[in-house]
């Protein structure tokens, strides 16, 4: 197995076990507080970070199991990145200072919001590069967008809202249209980095293989 494969498959396996570890844990404290364990898995879907380690688990394994099909391509893998790095990145500047989790759950937080996310990017530096455009930036924001809208209709349905900043019951429609901006710029900007890294990355492989050709081609 290629080198590159056997780095997406090391990610799809961390990627399922931490979110099968998260899964457990959320189940098992929930019911412990008089909840159901469909009542668990259905507040489990509710946090972005599960929703962003499930798609890096997907394309992950897309890669290894499928590695030319649609999941795999470019796009999918730029959106995938750009979602993971989002999230590692909050939780370390934002989030990784106020909570101090324990025991198995700091195991599961810490694959979910560092492993995987390392391991994703380091897959995505390791595939090829070359096929995104400028204009691929925009599907990075269909994550952040769709997730806003999932939340709003869930927490429509029974009042629970993962994230204070989504939640149009504690803000007003200035606030809460000021923190869907922010959400999606920040997408697009990390999406607009990653293809700056991307056309970087296939011009410097192509300057290492049109030498070689070229002194292969004087040597006939």
């Amino acid at each position: 197995m290629p080198l590159r494969r056997s780095l997406a498959f090391i990610t799809a396996i961390a990627a399922w076990a931490a979110l099968g570890l998260q899964l457990g844990l959320l189940i098992d404290q929930m019911m412990s507080a008089g909840a159901s364990v469909v009542e668990a898995v259905w507040r489990f879907f509710g946090y972005f970070t599960i929703i962003m380690n499930l798609m890096a688990a997907v394309v992950a394994s897309a890669l290894v199991l499928n590695p030319t099909g649609r999941l795999a391509g470019p796009r999918s893998r730029l959106v995938t990145a750009a979602a993971i790095v989002f999230g590692g990145l909050v939780y370390s500047v934002a989030l990784r200072a106020i909570w101090q989790p324990t025991g198995w759950q700091a195991v599961a937080d810490h694959a979910l919001h560092d492993a995987t996310p390392v391991l994703f990017f380091l897959t995505w530096l390791a595939w090829d590069h070359g096929g995104l455009r400028w204009r691929d930036a925009l599907w990075a924001v269909v994550p952040p967008l769709g997730y806003c809208a999932y939340a709003f209709a869930r927490g429509a349905a029974d009042g629970w809202y993962a994230y204070w900043f989504l939640n149009p019951e504690a803000l007003n429609l200035k606030q809460l249209s000021a923190s869907i901006v922010l959400l999606t710029a920040a997408f697009l900007i990390i999406a607009v980095t990653l293809i700056a890294i991307d056309r970087m990355l296939a011009r410097g492989r192509r300057d290492v293989v049109r030498p070689a050709s070229q002194s292969g081609s004087r040597s006939l």
